[in-house]
């Protein structure tokens, strides 16, 4: 019997050790689940991959996803980013980031605004992935259609603290999404710097840092290659010559590289003083494949000069660059500054190095005339061919729609001109003020060439201490400066500060008489005199020229009141001869391209000459040149 019951106890302890294993199986399970969810290493049973992959890619949707919203216009702000769409097909204006101050208080803004040429339509695009609110960047946009925003700045409310960006974005023109590069060793933090392009480059150059109690000026050049989205900058021999330091100057695209233009920087003017120093020395940048052949080359001052002055740079047009405004900073001391303010407007002609005044012309109202379709243009494509012929030249190409496409671009837009000026029976049409004079005086507005036509946004006026922002939008057609077009204009706070400064003056001018009877003697504001002023020498300056010297004489010059089509059957086939003389290993496939391009690029060189000319005519009633037609011989009798 006691047999029996040990071995029955034997058994009921085997049965309660296997069931205490199991339960410490099941409780290690479920540590290790547990474990292995803190850790975020789920089993495919807890949670299914394609889900998880589906929540990353709706997050990431999320975060890339482009908002567009119609707009009546941009709100009011300064520095921001204007840039035309590069994109051939689209009339569209970029406009990016900027400042406003009310009250005291200073706002950042991020959005992106387009403007369409086309539908009159304004649009505020927003996405999460999008540059942080800044104003003062630089932008610039390249015929692939990518546009490049680098840097800019940043400060606190009431701009007791400033701060300067150094990241880089992408924006693609025709989906709006913006993309960051991540590079390390890129270009340092700045504001006030400019960016043009060359080939597969956007070039970089200068900028400058508030450091606080003073401002780093910078002369660093960075060139970007958009076949690898990265940054380079480039190195100088030891005694290579180089623009000074600078910000707020001009930076335009050349066929050898890029041209630099003017600035601002600051000098030392005795212990712990800076003096701000207006630059308007010009150099060429000579680019090379073999980036480290890149060189700086100085250019000589000649003929007219438009006088000093900052917070004008250019935008390029058609081998030229285009100026407005400005200010001149002149009797800076320790406690005062006086400035004077421009509104005039130049164009720089890059190959001849020259410059010249542009001049809005008075509006005359003229009889709509209905234009007939000629024939010359068949005429043209067949003497064209023919010189192709003979040169034993195939033309397989498809350059000729690509011609056309250009010409009818130019004759749409003058078509539009004329329709603003006599279609008023048009109750959806939005009338905009066209009037004989160039906008109030300001300088760091925002410029921008669309086509031929130029837009000038915002800018800044001074009066005193204080600055007025200025809220404002308007249009020149290059082509035949008729008239500026005010899209809105806001220039209240202005009127009421001059009319208010005026009694100011006043007033303080008896304050300092007080002042200097109390305490017996008047306080002394010490002039700024920079320490290299004196060592200075100026450069001698040509009188201006009563007409315009003619760099290229060889070539077919436009007649007055001659539009770009009309110049182009008249000389197309001169233009193609001097191409094929000079492009001899050519095959025909782009010879007609390349002699349409010269003639096009011929008539915007010509463009201030020609206006002198038909400024002559207009003066003696003349509004339009008729040329005999040669072809047709009639008898006299």
């Amino acid at each position: 019997m006691g047999k029996k019951n040990s071995k029955t106890d034997k058994e009921a302890k085997k049965l309660r050790q296997a069931e205490k294993n199991k339960k410490a199986a099941a409780k290690g399970d479920s540590k290790n689940k547990k474990k292995a969810k803190k850790l975020g290493d789920e089993d495919d049973d807890d949670m299914d991959i394609d889900e998880i992959l589906a929540n990353y890619k709706k997050e990431q949707e999320q975060f890339q996803a482009v908002n567009i919203e119609i707009v009546s216009r941009p709100s009011k702000r300064i520095n921001s980013s204007m840039v035309a769409n590069p994109s051939h097909t689209k009339r569209e204006l970029f406009i990016f980031g900027g400042e406003n101050t009310a009250d005291s208080i200073s706002s950042f803004y991020n959005e992106l605004y387009t403007y369409s040429l086309d539908s009159n339509i304004w649009r505020k695009i927003t996405s999460q992935n999008s540059p942080m609110h800044r104003s003062s960047a630089a932008i610039a946009a390249h015929p692939s259609g990518v546009i490049l925003l680098h840097g800019g700045e940043f400060s606190s409310p009431k701009q007791n603290s400033f701060y300067h960006y150094s990241d880089t974005w992408i924006l693609d023109a025709d989906s709006k999404e913006w993309t960051k590069i991540e590079q390390k060793n890129g270009p340092s933090a700045r504001s006030g710097h400019r960016i043009t392009v060359w080939k597969n480059y956007f070039i970089m150059y200068g900028g400058f840092r508030d450091l606080g109690t003073s401002t780093s000026y910078l002369n660093d050049l960075w060139v970007f290659d958009i076949t690898n989205y990265k940054w380079k900058q480039i190195e100088f021999p030891p005694n290579h010559p180089i623009p000074d330091a600078r910000s707020g100057h001009s930076f335009l695209p050349y066929a050898d590289g890029g041209i630099l233009w003017g600035g601002y920087c600051k000098v030392k003017a005795g212990k712990g003083l800076q003096k701000g120093k207006i630059l308007s020395d010009c150099w060429v940048l000579k680019m090379k494949t073999d980036l480290s052949a890149i060189r700086w080359e100085r250019r000589k001052k000649q003929g007219f000069q438009p006088s000093a002055r900052v917070g004008c740079s250019m935008v390029h047009h058609k081998g030229r660059g285009v100026l407005f405004g400005g200010v001149y900073d002149y009797e800076e001391t320790e406690e005062s500054l006086d400035s004077q303010f421009y509104n005039d407007l130049f164009t720089y002609q890059i190959e001849s190095n020259r410059w010249y005044s542009l001049s809005i012309r008075a509006q005359k109202k003229k009889q709509q005339k209905i234009v007939k379709k000629q024939n010359r243009d068949e005429d043209l494509e067949e003497i064209l061919n023919n010189l192709l012929a003979k040169a034993n030249i195939q033309d397989d190409s498809n350059d000729d729609d690509e011609i056309e496409s250009e010409l009818q671009k130019f004759d749409d837009n003058e078509q539009q001109q004329e329709e603003n000026d006599y279609d008023d029976d048009d109750a959806n049409k939005i009338e905009y003020q066209i009037v004989n004079q160039l906008p109030h005086p300001r300088f760091n507005a925002s410029t921008a060439v669309v086509d031929d036509t130029l837009f000038i946004f915002g800018g800044v006026w001074e009066q005193g201490e204080k600055d007025y922002s200025i809220d404002s939008l308007y249009s020149v057609d290059l082509a035949k400066l008729d008239g500026l077009k005010i899209y809105w204009e806001d220039l209240k706070e202005i009127e009421r500060a001059k009319s208010e400064g005026d009694e100011d003056e006043d007033d303080e001018y008896d304050d300092d008489e007080e002042e200097d009877d109390e305490d017996g003697e008047a306080i002394e504001d010490t002039r700024l005199i920079a320490e290299e002023e004196e060592e200075e020498e100026e450069e001698e300056e040509e009188e201006e020229e009563p007409e315009i010297p003619d760099p290229r004489p060889w070539l077919p010059h436009p007649k007055a009141f001659e539009n770009l089509r009309a110049f182009y059957v008249r000389t197309g086939a001169q233009f193609l001869e001097w191409a094929i003389s000079n492009n001899k290993d050519a095959k025909g496939k782009h010879l007609k391209k390349h002699a349409f391009d010269l003639c096009q690029d011929r008539w915007w060189e010509r463009r201030e000459q020609i206006r002198i000319e038909e400024d002559k005519f207009e003066e003696t009633g003349i509004d339009e040149v008729i040329e005999k037609d040669t072809t047709k011989q009639t008898k006299r009798r």
